[in-house]
């Protein structure tokens, strides 16, 4: 186990992946139940100032390394399930440490700027070394904020500010648009609406709660836009034994938006924008083939509206590529993509038809954190540096193998094995009976989680190699023969 962080040379002086690994746990420690006495005595403590309801376990971030997570109790967990996907480079990872002690780091963590009006002198230098240098083909223009939550929200509120200007020939609000709206009147105030898909997650926000479809208790008691919600692929797999089938809910669903984006008009409440993940993560694990994609991407267009791709949980390189909707081959661009998780800060890359040409209407204190895009600044460059996405891609090649291999031993406990990369889900019978798994498994030394009503989700780092994999494997294999 690694001593304490501000005590660890071995920190700083491991670089490389092969040299992350060696410098790593042997493998899962572990020490007492979890939770153990430990973090439920943290639990408690923590409970009389803060919710609690959601907590699993405390976590000794001093101690976790590489692909490794420790629990306050010290136990010691092969993580696949990393901060529910947001750690790139895994946990301490010794050139993010190293750039976490540069003095433009502390500036900006000790006089942290309102950057909307107020930004660092090198913040443009930032965005071009971290983020345009890995922009989606055809968007350069970027937007920076808190989190994917913020992104998809001001993202549609990019969209909606656009949809109005074209009504206006192009042109600003007027005065009557300006007069009208503090009284939340037309038509300062439009009807105006966002198609989100069922088993659909874009946060808990108010607004974005309205476009999310995956679990009734982030949205029950919660008021919400009249939007409409259509049809998302529901594929059986093997694809290659179902094509006709996956084909066939393509179609459907191309259908129902369509037929949606008309009945919605008929109400006087226009679609202005689609909002989409390439695979709905929350909501389990549900995919898109390319052609529906495109379909898509064909209708947006069609009816000028606004087509929103949030990556907020597929961006990053977990895919085989860093956006998932480069598997799409468009004929055209998204016309926003929203970002965060293993991209460390949120935001979202747009195309410059929809810049914003009116001060504080895309607008808060922070819109972002230029700590985080130091951090990912160095994060690219290791990802860079290490071939780690090409690692993610071969890893993730074996890890579908191994995946549809436990399933066909399972004897009937895993169906529908699917994935794209490391990227991966696999379902149970029932939630009770993945529940049941998850807490097997982090008991064996796998920290893994749940998504969608009865799957199995894997979110492992970017450092996570072939030796990780099978020891992921063989404690997968040993929580089945458990169940």
């Amino acid at each position: 186990m690694l001593p304490r962080l501000a005590k660890s040379s071995l920190i700083q002086q491991v670089r490389g992946v092969s040299a992350i690994a060696n410098a790593e746990p042997a493998g899962p420690s572990i020490q007492t139940s979890i939770p153990g006495p430990k973090s439920k005595e943290l639990r408690q403590e923590m409970d009389k100032v803060h919710q609690t309801t959601s907590v699993r376990f405390h976590v000794d971030y001093e101690k976790s390394f590489g692909n490794y997570v420790v629990d306050a109790d010290g136990n010691t967990l092969l993580d696949v399930y990393t901060q529910i996907s947001s750690l790139p480079l895994g946990y301490n990872h010794p050139d993010l440490v190293k750039v976490a002690t540069q003095p433009h780091l502390i500036t900006s963590l000790v006089s942290r700027p309102a950057l909307g009006s107020f930004p660092r002198t090198d913040f443009a230098d930032g965005i071009s070394h971290a983020l345009t240098s890995i922009a989606p083909k055809g968007l350069k223009a970027v937007q920076t904020m808190l989190c994917g939550t913020s992104a998809n929200e001001n993202a549609i509120k990019t969209a909606f500010i656009w949809y109005q200007a074209q009504r206006r020939g192009g042109l600003g609000p007027d005065a009557l648009h300006l007069e009208s709206c503090m009284t939340q009147q037309k038509p300062g105030t439009p009807n105006l609406s966002v198609m989100g898909f069922e088993g659909a997650f874009h946060g808990r926000s108010l607004c974005m709660l309205s476009v999310t479809r995956s679990k009734p208790i982030h949205k029950v008691d919660i008021p919400a836009f009249d939007w409409p919600i259509a049809k998302f692929p529901r594929y059986k797999y093997p694809l290659d034994q179902n094509a006709a089938y996956n084909k066939k809910q393509d179609q459907e669903c191309l259908a129902d938006v369509e037929a949606k984006i008309a009945e919605w008009k008929r109400r006087d409440n226009d679609v202005a924008a689609i909002i989409v993940e390439p695979i709905q993560a929350e909501g389990g694990d549900h995919y898109g083939s390319p052609a529906f994609f495109q379909g898509l991407r064909d209708i947006t267009a069609k009816h000028g509206i606004v087509f929103i791709v949030d990556e907020v949980q597929t961006g990053g390189g977990a895919t085989g590529d860093v956006w998932a909707h480069d598997h799409w081959n468009l004929s055209s661009p998204p016309d926003i993509v929203t970002f965060s998780k293993k991209l460390l800060t949120g935001g979202y890359f747009y195309g410059e038809h929809l810049r914003v040409k009116e001060a504080y209407r895309i607008y808060n204190t922070w819109m972002g954190d230029p700590t985080k895009l130091l951090l990912l600044e160095k994060a690219v460059e290791v990802i860079k540096r290490d071939g780690l996405i090409e690692q993610s891609r071969q890893v993730g090649a074996e890890f579908q193998k191994r995946l549809g291999q436990l399933q066909e031993s399972s004897g009937g406990k895993l169906d529908q094995a699917r994935g794209r990369g490391t990227f991966a889900a696999v379902d149970f019978p029932s939630g009770s009976l993945r529940d049941k798994f998850v807490d097997l498994a982090i008991s064996n030394g796998l920290h893994c989680g749940g998504c969608g009503d009865r799957s199995l989700r894997f979110r492992p780092s970017l450092v996570y190699t072939k030796k990780h994999l099978d020891l992921t494997f063989d404690l997968l294999d040993k929580t089945l023969k458990q169940l």
